[in-house]
């Protein structure tokens, strides 16, 4: 186990870009027992033949979660309809919901089901494919944006891996003495891991780790750490002391194989690429080391939730293992960015307990948290992970 002061950040930005505001950090493996979230096993589950995807007529519910009644008929839209739990809210338990992902083969079936059992829904999205399809600009007009300032990000759309470490080598590149890119190891598809440092240089900082896009889908956390990046650099000179006095370690996109395969053949993937007997993909945030294999981990090479043949069996988590294990610097804490929920989560999350140090973390969490709704007025819930959301073992922020 290496051990930290960990916030685990999973975090929902106010954007216009729908669908990967509206993509889980997990399935969600509810507080209630009578819910069932271990995805079905089946050969569908393997989609590195399909190529383009579609989720047309696939639709995203809302549903309250509220009471028993409402519980177990969630219960058994998952169970009986293969419906997936894409969210949980439960800051206020009197406007408790969850967001269902109901694939279009049983729409007709699981609405009059929830008509039967006289349980309210609200339709989210009409179309799972339309939101996928509008969410970026035409290419010809990102095509047009780029290069404004000698790099291809624009923070308007969602890039391309290759835009991504093409703007890291542009600050390391512009801002010598400022930045610096380091490939940390190779994913199972062989694509660099590259991680951002932003420091001034003084010996005796302390650093922090950020990571983002351990779930392919997750898009939007790519796009927030970089362009965290972009504004501690262009900002630097006035900056806060507590800024400048530390080391910034940023890894964009900790799951590139997965990345890439989400803007070319299924915009839903959430795995890295590790091809099995007759599944593709690991879960890499099941895959570190710290109780690994426990609650909310897959032994099921076809699950969403694969935690892999063992702790640390993927180049990608082994890489950041070895970096971080291996590093000089100094580090004192780790972010990582998920979507989607506004929630601040900290350590335990492979059970319903907390840390020695918990009441710290929630200190920290909870001045994070205001600082957010001072900012824009939105409510993060802040809390253990496992307590707060479920139980999932072998996470980064347990690691």
């Amino acid at each position: 186990m290496w051990r930290l002061s960990v916030i685990f950040l999973i975090i929902l930005i106010n954007s216009h870009f729908v669908i990967s505001d509206l993509v889980d950090a997990d399935i969600i493996e509810a507080i209630s027992p009578e819910v069932n979230t271990e995805p079905e096993i089946s050969i569908e589950n393997d989609r590195s033949q399909i190529e383009g995807r579609s989720y047309s007529g696939a639709q995203l519910w809302r549903i309250p979660y509220t009471g028993m009644d409402y519980k177990n008929a969630i219960s058994e839209l998952q169970k009986t309809y293969q419906t997936n739990m894409w969210n949980l809210q439960m800051a206020n338990a009197s406007n408790a919901y969850v967001d269902m992902f109901v694939k279009q083969s049983v729409v007709d079936d699981a609405r009059e089901f929830l008509k039967k059992s006289q349980v309210p829904f609200e339709v989210i999205i009409e179309d799972i494919q339309d939101s996928i399809e509008s969410q970026n600009p035409p290419l010809d007009d990102i095509d047009s944006w780029q290069n404004r300032d000698g790099h291809p990000m624009t923070w308007t759309a969602y890039h391309r891996l290759n835009d991504i470490h093409l703007y890291m080598d542009f600050l390391a590149k512009s801002y010598p003495n400022l930045c610096s890119v380091k490939t940390i190891g190779k994913s199972v598809e062989n694509r660099p891991l590259k991680v951002l440092r932003i420091s001034n240089g003084n010996p005796t900082n302390k650093a922090i780790w950020i990571d983002a896009g351990i779930h392919a889908r997750e898009w939007i956390s790519p796009a927030a750490v970089t362009y965290l990046a972009d504004n501690f650099v262009a900002n630097w000179d006035s900056e806060s002391a507590d800024i400048k006095s530390i080391d910034w370690y940023i890894l964009p996109v900790m799951n590139p194989d997965g990345y890439e395969y989400t803007h070319r053949n299924d915009r839903l993937w959430r795995k890295n690429r590790r091809r099995h007997t007759f599944c593709v993909g690991t879960d890499l945030n099941r895959n570190y080391g710290h109780k690994w294999g426990g609650q909310g981990a897959s032994r099921q090479p076809c699950s969403e939730t694969f935690a892999g043949s063992k702790a640390f069996s993927e180049p990608e988590t082994k890489a950041v293992d070895d970096f971080l294990k291996s590093s000089a610097a100094n580090f004192k804490a780790s972010l990582s960015f998920h979507s989607y929920g506004q929630y601040i989560l900290y350590p335990w999350g492979y059970d319903r307990k907390v840390p020695a140090d918990h009441q710290d973390l929630d200190n920290v969490a909870k001045e994070a948290a205001a600082a957010i709704k001072n900012v824009d007025g939105k409510i993060y819930t802040v809390g253990p992970a496992g307590s707060t959301l479920y139980p999932a073992a072998g996470g980064s922020d347990d690691w």
